[in-house]
């Protein structure tokens, strides 16, 4: 089992040498660090910085949605746990997604104005 490991030590680190090798990239090439837009020069800045909105919403959407995947398996729990148990769960999850919810709302982050 020791022989497969440091044989396969050595060809990993026999193909990372050979593709170091013979990939001989230049960065100085002028054409390939432009921004590319259609053939045409950039009308604005291509490192423009993107929408604190949309950041934060894609924050809160990781957030529930881990809390949902959460809530997935209980269903499953009905055949191990007693019912009891379940909702508790359930409702303990359920009221969290609810006060972050309320939270978020209340703090503006859910309004988009135009």
């Amino acid at each position: 089992m020791m022989m497969i490991l440091i044989l396969a030590s050595i060809i990993s680190l026999f193909m990372i040498i050979l593709n170091s090798m013979i990939a001989n990239k230049s960065m100085m090439d002028r054409e390939k660090i432009s921004p590319f837009e259609c053939g045409f020069n950039p009308l604005y800045y291509a490192r423009a910085p993107f929408s604190m909105r949309f950041f934060l919403i894609a924050i809160i959407f990781l957030i529930f949605d881990v809390e949902i995947t959460l809530i997935m398996p209980l269903p499953i729990m009905l055949y191990s746990k007693t019912l009891i148990n379940m909702i508790t769960l359930g409702s303990f999850f359920i009221i969290i997604l609810l006060i972050g919810l309320y939270h978020e709302w209340n703090q503006g982050a859910l309004y988009w104005p135009k």
